[in-house]
C-alpha cells in the first residue's frame, strides 16, 4: 500500500483527505492519505520522518510551506514562489514542489480564460497571492499587485514584475482589466468583499481564492455585474490534481475529485 498524506497545523478541517482517497478508488489504486499535525517548530523534522517511514508523497499546508523549502530540493517553480506544498519522496532525494500555480493556471484553464495578453489585477500580497503572481506572469498576463499594505505590495511586484498599489487604486486599475484574482481571506469569516462592487464589469474573469462558502460577496457582486466567476474550490482541486499526477504518473480523475470535494464544502 502506498501512504500519502498531509502536513499542517492545523489540519483537521482539510478537505485534502477525501479528495485524494476519491482519486485512488477511481482508479482502483491500493493507497491511502492521512494528515500530520506536527508542532510549529517541527516541520521540517516531520518531514524528514515521512521520508524515513516510506511515505510516498506529502501535501504541505500552513504552517510549513516555507520549511520544507529547507527540508527538502525544491525545483525552480517552488524557490521562485518562495514555499513548497507538495513533496515528492520516489528519487534518491526529496523534492519539493508548488501545484499552488497549476491550481490558478487550471482553474481558468476550466472556464477558458486567456491568460496570455490579459490585464490582471491581484488582490493581496501574501503567499497565495505569490503563487497567483507566478502564474499569472508566467502565462503572458500583465499584473497589478493591489494590497491594503502598500509597502507589502511593492515588494511582492518587485519579485515578478509587476506594478502595485494600495486598494484604494482598485476602481481605475480594474476598469480596463481582464481578470481580478483575490488572494486574501476575505470574504471567508464575514459577508464582505475586498473590491467596490461598482468596480466589477461584464468583461471581467474573477478568481475568488475562497473556497467556503463558495459563492463570496465577491463571486456574487461580479456575477451581477456580468463576469465570468470562478469559486477557490477549483484552485484547492487542481493542485490537488497536479499533486496527484505528479505522485502517480497518472492522469488524475479530475471529476471524482472534483464530487468528493464539492460534497464536503
Amino acid at each position: 500500500m502506498d501512504v500519502y498524506g498531509l502536513i499542517g497545523n492545523p489540519v483537521g478541517h482539510s478537505l485534502s483527505p477525501p479528495m485524494h482517497e476519491a482519486a485512488y478508488a477511481a482508479r482502483d489504486m491500493d493507497a491511502r492519505y492521512v494528515t500530520l499535525e506536527p508542532d510549529a517548530a517541527d516541520g521540517a523534522a516531520a518531514i524528514t520522518a515521512a521520508d524515513t517511514l516510506g511515505l510516498a508523497g506529502l501535501n504541505v499546508t500552513i504552517p510549513f510551506k516555507r520549511d520544507a523549502l529547507d527540508a527538502v530540493e525544491p525545483d525552480d517553480l517552488a524557490r521562485r514562489v518562495g514555499a513548497v506544498n507538495t513533496v515528492d519522496f520516489s528519487g534518491p532525494v526529496p523534492t519539493g514542489h508548488n501545484t499552488d500555480v497549476a491550481g490558478v493556471r487550471r482553474s481558468f484553464e476550466r472556464f477558458d480564460v486567456p491568460l496570455a495578453g490579459a490585464d490582471a489585477v491581484l488582490v493581496g500580497a501574501g503567499g497565495a497571492a505569490r503563487a497567483a503572481a507566478v502564474a499569472l506572469v508566467e502565462d503572458g498576463a500583465s499584473v497589478h499587485v493591489a494590497n491594503r499594505t502598500v509597502e507589502r505590495a511593492e515588494a511582492l511586484a518587485d519579485d515578478v514584475g509587476a506594478t502595485a498599489s494600495g486598494l484604494d487604486a482598485l476602481p481605475d486599475v480594474l476598469a480596463d482589466a481582464d481578470v481580478l484574482v483575490n488572494a486574501t481571506s476575505v470574504g471567508m469569516e464575514e459577508d464582505v468583499s475586498p473590491v467596490p462592487a461598482d468596480a466589477l464589469h461584464g468583461d471581467l474573469a474573477v478568481l475568488d481564492a475562497v473556497y467556503s462558502p463558495l459563492e463570496t460577496r465577491l463571486l456574487r457582486e461580479a456575477d451581477a455585474a456580468g463576469a465570468t466567476t470562478i469559486d477557490g474550490a477549483w484552485m484547492l482541486l487542481y493542485q490537488g490534481v497536479a499533486a496527484f499526477e505528479r505522485w502517480t504518473g497518472r492522469d488524475a480523475p479530475v471529476d471524482a475529485m472534483n464530487a468528493a470535494l464539492r460534497d464536503r464544502v
